[in-house]
């Protein structure tokens, strides 16, 4: 199984930026994708970024050209980079990764972490 621990959140205000972490533990080596989605109150939980290793990267429209999201492998760890957030970004954002394991006998599965809090102000 994979384990997924988000940080990085917080206050910021308008056109600010912040750095979301998302630390990886377990079978992090059966791991094809990972990504980050958020939800604010009242809306679906809705994709941010996502990479598909060995594939392509996705950003959602509204926040192309703002965020980007990395990897470090060796620290096992994916990150959101957030740049000139505005309040409309404000929500529990969370990590997710898909992988195909043996430990869960080749079953695909989805990870997801506890969620990190990121509020813009005006």
């Amino acid at each position: 199984q994979v384990h997924l621990v988000e940080s990085g959140g917080g206050l910021v205000q308008a056109g600010g930026s912040l750095r979301l972490s998302c630390a990886a533990s377990g079978d992090t080596g059966c791991i094809s994708a990972i990504g980050w989605y958020r939800q604010a109150p009242g809306k679906e939980r809705e994709p941010v970024a996502r990479a598909i290793f060995g594939g392509y990267t996705y950003y959602a429209d509204s926040v192309k050209g703002r965020f980007t999201i990395s990897r470090d492998n060796v620290k096992n760890t994916v990150y959101l980079q957030m740049n000139s957030l505005k309040p409309e970004d404000t929500a529990v954002y969370y990590c997710n990764a898909e992988a195909t394991c043996r430990s869960t006998a080749w079953n695909t599965r989805n990870y997801w972490g506890q969620g990190t809090q990121v509020t813009v102000s005006s």
